[in-house]
């Protein structure tokens, strides 16, 4: 594509050099850049791409797209824009040719429940016979493509390039979950979205937005991306999703528990085996059987719910696609075994979603609660002690341990967490800052009728220690670590 071409796309304040010249790809990190690039220079969290423009010349860049002015006698195309960031998206929409406008897409935004609700979804769709694409916090998954996931949304470039791939290869439909990062950093500008949901909002992310407000102002931009005809879903029973009701212009479908709720559920059971309610929509109600459990698991299924119907799909393939769902990575995922007590892994790594999960836990009259459960350095320190004083609150035994400690001391992390724990006067609890020794730990002091939960980690398949990413699956780990305890009976 030439690049007069590609520019179509934005305003520039200013260009110069060639206009005529190919572009092959786009690229914000100088070591993706090939021949015949252009190279978006902004500057990051911790590096001003305007340090690498030499780098990405060298290596075969063409144009540079920057807020700041060319160099004295500049050869190549350099194009300024008031957002690099911005015009970044809508060039990466124009050159892979708009495919979000081709395809239903559905983004999702929340602090809990995104991913859920994509598998669910993703489900719904195949039962009604469409081909879902998924761009998600596990994987990035679809017609034509499946790599795991480096973050929850990727930057521009990549979301449209995928786009594509999954259009290419016959994708009906995408989901994206919608990090409020990406929202802010403009990741997402440039997608169609047909259907915008809200799930939720509590403290996340705390270390990037600095107040609550920040971050709902983040989540409330994905429902005034474009002006594409679209229709929003969001939770009646949360408060920052009452807000967002009273300001949205456009159709809105709700969901909860509440009387108000368009799309809501009552006569629900939960069970260690499973969860069942009667969901009463505009002109019926259903009862529909999930394999997903808790409390939290009622909305994701309302949510998902709710999309299968704006999306004007079958009513038995909503309820067909929620019931085929037995397992999600690392959200509440059940690890069978035959030593007499349950044992789960959950990503929850927020005071809310540890309260969450261990409500849901309590829920089941286990024998004891026994949950192991660490913190992420360089993130959110405040929810530290919080969570030590939750997980105090609702477990019968605690392990501390370490939970992608990054550049911070492990020891520092698991003593504010400690203080939480103090707070309420319990005693029983462990310090084990080696995650696999903690959970090793767990394991052999648990007892028929216990309920183990390893929390924090979920889907994810390293711990990042320092500037590596060392491998660690929680559930591979306790999966290793019953067969060790097997062959020693």
């Amino acid at each position: 594509m030439k690049l007069s071409q590609l520019l179509r796309a934005i305003r520039p304040l200013s260009l110069v050099g060639p206009e005529d010249v190919e572009i092959r790809g786009l690229a914000y990190h100088s070591q993706q850049v090939e021949a015949g690039f252009l190279f978006a220079a902004f500057r990051g969290l911790k590096h001003d791409g305007l340090d690498f423009v030499d780098e990405a010349v060298k290596r075969g860049a063409v144009a540079i797209l920057s807020e700041a002015s060319p160099p004295p006698h500049w050869p190549l195309a350099w194009i300024q824009v008031s957002d690099a960031r911005q015009a970044l998206a809508l060039l990466a929409a124009e050159f892979y040719d708009h495919p979000s406008a081709s395809m239903k897409v559905i983004g999702i935004t929340g602090t809990k429940g995104k991913t859920t609700i994509t598998y669910l979804l993703e489900s719904i769709i195949i039962k009604a016979g469409g081909r879902p694409a998924v761009i998600g916090t596990i994987n990035y998954r679809g017609p034509g493509l499946f790599q795991e996931a480096g973050r929850t949304t990727p930057e521009a470039p990549e979301i449209q390039q995928m786009l594509r791939t999954f259009l290419d290869h016959g994708a009906t439909h995408a989901i994206l979950e919608v990090s409020s990062h990406s929202l802010s950093l403009n990741r997402v500008l440039g997608v169609n979205f047909d259907l915008v949901m809200f799930t939720n909002l509590s403290p996340e992310h705390l270390d990037f937005h600095p107040t609550m407000e920040d971050y709902f102002e983040a989540k409330r931009r994905l429902f005034f991306l474009n002006k594409k005809k679209r229709t929003a879903i969001v939770n009646q029973d949360d408060p920052w999703g009452k807000r967002l009701i009273s300001e949205l212009p456009m159709t809105t479908i709700t969901f909860g528990l509440e009387a108000e709720a368009l799309i809501r559920a009552s006569e629900f059971k939960l069970s260690e085996r499973n969860t069942t309610m009667v969901i009463t929509f505009p002109g019926g109600e259903v009862e529909i059987e999930t394999s997903l459990l808790g409390y939290h698991n009622i909305y994701n299924v309302l949510a998902a719910f709710a999309a299968g119907l704006a999306l004007n799909l079958d009513l038995s393939a909503i309820v067909e696609g929620i019931r085929a769902v037995k397992n999600i990575p690392g959200r509440l995922e059940k690890i069978e075994n035959d030593l007499g007590f349950s044992i789960f892994v959950d990503y929850a790594h927020t005071e809310s979603a540890l309260r969450s999960v261990l409500e849901t836990l309590r829920r089941f009259q286990p024998r004891r609660l026994i949950v192991v459960f660490g913190c992420g350095g360089n993130r959110d320190p405040g929810k530290r002690e919080k969570m030590g004083q939750v997980a105090a609150e609702l477990a019968d035994l605690i392990f501390v341990t370490s939970d992608n400690p990054r550049s911070e001391d492990p020891l520092s992390i698991m003593a504010e967490i400690e203080k939480g724990i103090l707070r309420t006067g319990i005693k029983n609890y462990f310090l084990e800052p080696d995650r696999r020794q903690a959970i090793k730990k767990a394991l052999e002091i648990a007892r028929k009728g216990d309920m183990l939960i390893v929390a924090g980690k979920g889907h994810e398949n390293y711990q990042e220690i320092a500037d590596k990413r060392i491998p660690f699956n929680d559930s591979q780990v306790i999966r290793e670590l019953l067969m060790e305890i097997n062959r020693e009976k």
